[in-house]
């Protein structure tokens, strides 16, 4: 991977992750959400006029760009795989402190075990 694509690709895994931590603030601010026809229509609606969620989903829109310039250049068998680990431990890390989410010991041994795949597969 060129140092132009891991920088695009870590880009795209930061903007994912802060778009995953805004929607989640948002749709707590709005509560649990149903999937039922009836209830849906409405609980849409409330979340386009919740700010988080709405920064939330312009940060996807963000990190969806970013995204489609990292696989203009680079191998799509190692972006994907890169850009998945590092959102899944930049999420983790930014959802314990700010939701206080539960972190554990396996939790912690399974994300060095990404980092060390992610690591490996942008080496290859």
């Amino acid at each position: 991977m060129t140092l132009r694509g891991a920088i695009l690709v870590a880009a795209a895994a930061a903007l994912t992750a802060g778009a995953n931590v805004l929607l989640r603030a948002g749709i707590l601010r709005f509560g649990e959400l149903s999937l039922t026809l009836r209830e849906l229509p409405p609980a849409m609606v409330a979340f386009a006029r919740q700010p988080l969620f709405v920064a939330g989903t312009f940060l996807y829109a963000a990190a969806a760009i970013v995204w489609f310039s990292a696989i203009s250049i680079e191998e799509l068998s190692t972006s994907y795989p890169v850009l998945v680990g590092m959102t899944f431990v930049l999420v983790t890390a930014c959802a314990v402190p700010i939701f206080g989410e539960s972190f554990s010991v396996p939790k912690g041994l399974g994300i060095v075990v990404i980092l060390l795949g992610v690591v490996l597969v942008a080496r290859a």
